[in-house]
């Protein structure tokens, strides 16, 4: 595989993408994929609790608002997210997405950048200087602390199982 060119004027050079701990699952069918551990090809759905102030709680209650957010991403996402466990540096990602999108993400080092730039906007993600070696949790189906969530209905065949080799 050929070199991914001006890696290193990116901010993540160097850096290990992480999964900041949330619940989320994969659904839907198996797409492209690179070979590895805790990377299946499939989508990715997000959950998180709304976190309501008084006068606000009121409003959704009436409204009848739902009690949490949900946040499907699409093929090429969902992928960036299952990459970014922590063990991967930022030039490794890019090179298994360019080796499986190819023009599609051209060019693989903006638009991963910019991808991981919008999931840590959304404290979803973070980027360390070191690999995460299972600091905190960040595998599918966790509710972190802090958070409530109803359980989820079967219906929408989400599966939060773990991959051979996924972290927990």
């Amino acid at each position: 595989m050929a070199e991914i060119i001006d890696s290193s004027t990116s901010v993540y050079f160097e850096q290990y993408p992480c999964r900041l701990p949330v619940w989320w699952g994969r659904y839907g069918d198996i797409g492209p994929h690179p070979e590895g551990s805790g990377i299946s090809g499939r989508k990715v759905v997000i959950r998180i609790e709304k976190k309501f102030k008084k006068i606000e709680s009121v409003f959704a209650k009436i409204l009848r608002a739902p009690k949490e957010l949900r946040r499907p991403l699409d093929i090429m996402n969902s992928l960036l997210w299952e990459l970014c466990d922590g063990t991967r540096t930022f030039q490794e990602i890019c090179k298994q997405l360019d080796s499986t999108y190819h023009e599609e993400i051209a060019p693989v080092v903006n638009r991963t950048t910019l991808g991981i730039a919008a999931l840590v906007s959304k404290n979803l993600m973070i980027v360390i200087d070191e690999p995460l070696d299972g600091k905190w949790s960040i595998g599918p189906g966790i509710t972190p602390s802090g958070q409530t969530l109803a359980p989820l209905d079967e219906r929408m065949n989400i599966d939060c199982s773990l991959l051979d080799g996924e972290q927990y």
